[in-house]
């Protein structure tokens, strides 16, 4: 993958991703899985309309279509890149 953008934080979104079961999403929010591991992120809406993000998500689409094996978005890049974009876009 080719995002390889800034410093990698895990801060403000990251606290959304912890609700009273762990399976809720806040209203505003979208839960997606990232990386190897699947490990589930919850990330402001407001993320699908960035240029950047939209690409991830034309990655995923070509790579899983419709069927994501997780039930859920999967974004196809690793967990590092993830954060490092994310963090960029919680700048904006």
């Amino acid at each position: 993958m080719g995002f390889r953008i800034g410093i990698i934080r895990q801060a403000s979104f990251s606290a959304a991703k912890a609700t009273r079961t762990g399976l809720e999403v806040p209203k505003g929010y979208l839960a997606v899985y990232v990386g190897d591991k699947m490990r589930r992120f919850v990330i402001p809406v407001s993320y699908l309309n960035q240029p950047s993000f939209q690409q991830l998500l034309s990655q995923a689409e070509e790579e899983f279509g419709y069927d994501h094996p997780t039930g859920g978005l999967t974004i196809p890049c690793n967990e590092d890149e993830f954060l490092s974009l994310t963090s960029r876009l919680n700048e904006l």
